[in-house]
């Protein structure tokens, strides 16, 4: 049974669509737990290793080997104007950063998701100890991922890091680990070092088996998005763009993605700068994008948010007021758990962040909605082909609402016979989905190709799902998945 997410422009027909809009959901905040553990630098003891998370960049793992989930997150362990600025003189002044802040890579750990431990791992010196959660000094935007397709056990976990020292020696660097903690000598990148000033986010492309790392580069002034391709996690192509946002006032910060139902989808960190009166200057929003391919990502709904920022600002305001950046969801049975880092101020000012997570119902990326409620939409998808009878969509429909299909030679021709509104019968299915059926079976059409016309006023319409395959043609772009 195919699923088709209605998100993805692929398999919709623009000619016939009608009063209608996409909405792109909201995760629902874990209140309860949220934040689930935050910079220790204030706390007592102290942590003083964890001056300043800044983007923090969290990569969230659970690893069934070792029944744990995992966060590897990135923080300023030096970080002198942080570390000389009380909470009260924070709120006071602008933040001076200085060329001697040391990115770090920092561990923590849970057996539930909700109580996270930041254990002495005794491998980095800090202050001639190494009693703190730190795996590496001088590692900046790193990712990690559990690769469950490597075979030798060695390479089990991946990490692509920025390497960065004090006076400007940057290059791109990857390490292995068989347990997640102990990992290797870092191993410079021997070809291309892109800036890199993001959260490089590594992963296996599930279309064309290569190592993918999401990194960023600069193009026209602005931040963009770019992929680099290895076969040995070693050797990396040149950096090409995959996405950009819109001028200066949305730019996509860093972009960790996941593979879902067939596509990519990427939760973009975008930054706002370029107007300094606008009610979101220099604040972070974190957006949905999906991609046929890792080699090119679209902005599902401009402007709209999968996890808002919380309310208020710095200092008082809640503890994601200022700037999102998330981690891949993890699978939850029917929902996806998010985890994310908030920060509670300006991207470019003090700011103290914590690590929180979000819900989000399988499917329930977002939706076509009316755009004029008091009217019917029209939603027509492109051509598909039948190979059984079952055909569901997801839908909310509110009381008073209504939802009809039809099948169509195409979005603009009469429905076939047997097959029209009148002859549509909506009953309940499973996980929200609804069965759809005609006076006629759709294997009676003979494999003709049809198009799904739906009308709806007062519902929302998230996917399809059935005995169908959609053509192709100039409205979709695939590859093999392996």
């Amino acid at each position: 049974m195919g699923k088709y997410l209605l998100l993805n422009r692929s398999y919709l027909q623009p000619q016939g669509m009608d009063n209608i809009r996409l909405v792109l959901a909201q995760a629902e905040k874990d209140i309860i737990n949220n934040p689930l553990f935050h910079e220790d630098f204030f706390s007592d003891p102290p942590r003083k290793w964890e001056i300043r998370y800044d983007n923090s960049y969290p990569n969230v793992i659970y690893d069934p080997k070792y029944k744990k989930y995992r966060c590897y997150y990135t923080l300023c362990s030096k970080d002198d104007d942080s570390a000389i600025a009380s909470k009260e003189e924070r709120a006071a002044r602008d933040y001076r950063p200085m060329p001697t802040r040391i990115a770090s890579l920092a561990y923590a750990e849970s057996d539930d998701g909700i109580r996270w431990v930041k254990p002495d791992l005794g491998i980095v010196a800090f202050e001639g100890k190494r009693n703190n959660n730190m795996l590496f000094r001088y590692a900046h935007g790193t990712g990690v991922f559990l690769d469950e397709a490597e075979i030798d056990p060695r390479k089990r976990y991946k990490m692509v890091t920025k390497v960065e020292y004090p006076g400007g020696k940057k290059y791109m660097a990857v390490n292995f680990s068989e347990d997640g903690i102990h990992w290797g000598a870092m191993i410079k990148w021997p070809r291309w070092n892109p800036p890199a000033d993001c959260h490089n986010f590594p992963f296996r492309d599930k279309q064309d088996g290569l190592f993918k790392v999401i990194t960023r580069i600069w193009k026209d002034g602005v931040r963009v998005s770019a992929v680099c391709s290895s076969s040995d996690f070693i050797n990396w192509s040149a950096p090409h763009e995959i996405i950009r946002g819109s001028g200066f006032e949305s730019q996509v910060y860093s972009m960790p993605v996941f593979w879902y139902d067939g596509i990519y989808l990427g939760l973009a960190s975008m930054f706002h700068e370029g107007d300094r009166s606008a009610s979101n200057f220099d604040t972070v929003d974190l957006e949905l994008t999906l991609g046929t391919t890792s080699a090119r990502f679209d902005r599902i709904a401009p402007g709209q948010y999968l996890i808002p920022r919380g309310a208020g600002t710095y200092p008082t305001g809640a503890f994601d007021c200022g700037c999102v950046f998330a981690a891949p969801p993890l699978d939850e049975g029917d929902r996806l758990a998010i985890y994310y880092m908030g920060g509670n101020g300006y991207h470019t000012n003090f700011r103290e962040t914590s690590f929180g997570r979000a819900f989000l119902p399988k499917d329930r990326f977002a939706w076509y909605e009316p755009r004029d409620k008091k009217q019917e939409a029209v939603l027509p998808t492109q051509t598909f082909n039948a190979y059984g009878d079952a055909v569901e969509v997801l839908a909310d429909i509110a009381s008073g609402g209504k939802l009809t299909a039809a099948v169509c030679p195409n979005w603009k021709t009469e429905p076939y016979e047997g097959f029209g509104y009148e002859d549509c019968a909506i009953t309940s299915s499973e996980d929200g989905y609804l069965r759809i059926q005609w006076k006629r079976p759709l294997t009676s059409l003979e494999n003709a190709g049809f198009s799904l016309v739906f009308r709806f006023a007062d519902a929302k319409l998230f996917a399809i799902r059935g005995d169908i395959t959609p053509q192709t043609g100039r409205y979709y772009e695939g590859a093999p998945i392996l």
